[in-house]
Order: C-alpha cells, then sequence, then structure tokens
C-alpha cells in the first residue's frame, strides 16, 4: 500500500490536467529586420526565464508552442507543444526560443493566415481547458485579407485571441486599434509595446495577465 501511495505522488504532478494551451505567434514579415527579430526572440526568452512567469507556466501545467508567420504561406510551428511541468521544462524553452532561427524574411502581413494557421494546431493539445493565441506584430494586414473570417472561426471554437501591437514611439496607436477592431476575441486584450526595445516588459506582463486564471 505505501509503495502504491508513493508511486501516486510521484506520478501526480505531471498527471495534472492542462489548464492552458499557450501559442506564441511572432511577427517575422518583411518590417521586422534583423535587430528587431533578435529583440522579439530574447524578449521572449527572457520573460519566460522570468520567475514569475516560470511559477505560474508549471502551476498551471501550461503546454507551450512558438509560430512565426509573414505573408501568404508564410507560418510555421518553429517550437512545437512543450508541456511546462517542471522548472527545467520552462527553462529548456527559454534556451530554445532565444537560439530560433528566423523562418521568413521579406514578406507580407498575412495577420489572417497567422491566425487561422496558430488555431488550427490546437488539435495536438486537445486535453487543455484553455485555449489562447497569443499574437504580436507591427503592422495592420496587407495580405490575405482573411483575419476577419479567421477570428470568428477561432472565437466560435472556443479559442482566446490576445496581441501585443508594436507602436512607434509617440502617442499614436494605429497598430493597436487594429488588433482591437480586427483581431482578438471579444475575451482578449492588447497590449502595446512601444517600439520593438519595449517589447520583453510588454510580453512578460502579457503573460501573467494570461495566465492569472490559472492561478486565481
Amino acid at each position: 500500500m505505501l509503495r502504491i501511495l508513493a508511486l501516486c505522488l510521484c506520478l501526480s504532478p505531471a498527471a495534472r490536467a492542462c489548464e492552458t494551451a499557450l501559442l506564441l505567434a511572432i511577427d517575422v514579415s518583411g518590417s521586422i529586420d534583423a535587430g528587431e527579430y533578435a529583440l522579439q526572440v530574447q524578449g521572449l526568452a527572457a520573460a519566460l526565464e522570468d520567475a514569475a512567469v516560470a511559477e505560474v507556466l508549471v502551476q498551471g501545467q501550461v503546454a507551450l508552442a512558438v509560430v512565426q508567420w509573414s505573408g501568404v504561406g508564410a507560418q510555421a510551428l518553429v517550437l512545437p507543444w512543450r508541456r511546462m511541468l517542471s522548472g527545467g521544462d520552462v527553462a529548456g524553452m527559454a534556451a530554445d526560443a532565444r537560439a530560433l532561427p528566423r523562418a521568413f524574411a521579406a514578406s507580407d502581413t498575412a495577420v489572417g493566415e497567422a491566425v487561422s494557421f496558430a488555431a488550427a494546431q490546437f488539435a495536438a493539445v486537445p486535453d487543455c481547458a484553455r485555449r489562447i493565441i497569443d499574437i504580436s506584430g507591427d503592422g495592420p494586414e496587407n495580405a490575405g485579407f482573411t483575419v476577419g473570417r479567421a477570428r470568428q472561426a477561432a472565437q466560435a471554437a472556443g479559442i482566446t485571441i490576445n496581441a501585443i501591437a508594436i507602436e512607434d514611439m509617440g502617442l499614436s496607436a494605429p497598430i493597436s486599434a487594429f488588433y482591437r477592431r480586427h483581431v482578438i476575441t471579444r475575451d482578449g486584450f492588447v497590449m502595446i509595446a512601444r517600439g520593438l526595445g519595449d517589447y520583453p516588459r510588454a510580453i512578460r506582463e502579457k503573460l501573467l495577465r494570461e495566465l492569472a486564471k490559472v492561478t486565481g
């Protein structure tokens, strides 16, 4: 009996249900230069290395994946789904994110296709209670023009879409307005990064806000 109890206790963390499947969709369209791309992947890695972020990821047994997206037909699952069952899992995901090569360059911005591609990836994690697309971008849709249909389909499937709008420095916020009006779902939100230098702060705060329901 004691041996069985010990075995159950050892297995229980990994056996917990997945609270959230979180897919991070990173813009690598032509408006993102090499330095700006580096800021995005380094910012993502730094956010995953943050102690508070790592804690909520593990507590919620979160499944994480990363997509890079650009123009029509230019989407790639660059980091497949991985369960965050321990601090080591989070650290490994951060290291892989930091070393990610760029999948596409010098292309248009097909936001709708990015959303549709991201939504299709959740078929691999059917046990997760919540499904969230975390999309970041620095421009409105200028190719494909399917974002309305893509958002509607995601919403009907119970997928939440949140966004980081990467704005130029200053007071105006046209990218935020685009994502708020056309991309996020009814239960989603937009986080603003004032330039890509502000991206690491924005993604850390965004991850904590997205995952707050896991521990709250």
